[in-house]
């Protein structure tokens, strides 16, 4: 999926500054995987963004594409979701949101909803734990795997 312009200009001002207020040199390098991502709702996995980057940028290494993601995990500019085949997918969306993973296709597609957002965390959680975030998956078919199974 497409992001629009206005939203990715929004979420690369957001990359440098984050990077600037946390004394990270703006490489061409992590420019780019970042634009990679801010690009996209898709949510790549490391190989599909290195495979990507490498068409704009020939000589960057798959380790510095991995590295440059853990970093931007690091400074909260990326989140790193586990869905269907455990690998990581990778996320510059950082606006709260939810997601619903299609069982099918594995495509992962965001969606906002307030009321899943004010979910009360059961006592029985908070007994185990401090909450820091909280993140609502659904799982099915999405309607383009359905309309192509009637």
């Amino acid at each position: 999926m497409a992001v629009s312009k206005s939203e990715i200009e929004r979420r690369m001002r957001r990359f440098a500054e984050t990077c600037q207020a946390g004394g990270l040199k703006l490489t061409h390098q992590r420019m780019e995987v970042f634009r990679e991502l801010a690009g996209t709702d898709d949510h790549p996995d490391a190989e599909t963004i290195y495979q990507n980057v490498r068409r704009r940028v020939p000589a960057i290494s798959r380790d510095t594409v991995y590295r440059t993601l853990a970093t931007l995990e690091e400074q909260g500019l990326v989140h790193k979701a586990e869905i269907l085949s455990g690998r990581g997918r990778y996320d510059a969306n950082m606006d709260h949101h939810h997601h619903f993973v299609c069982t099918e296709c594995g495509r992962v597609h965001d969606f906002y909803s307030q009321a899943l957002d004010d979910l009360p965390i059961p006592r029985s959680v908070t007994a185990i734990g401090r909450v820091e975030s909280t993140q609502v998956q659904l799982r099915g078919i999405c309607a383009g795997c359905a309309k192509s199974k009637c």
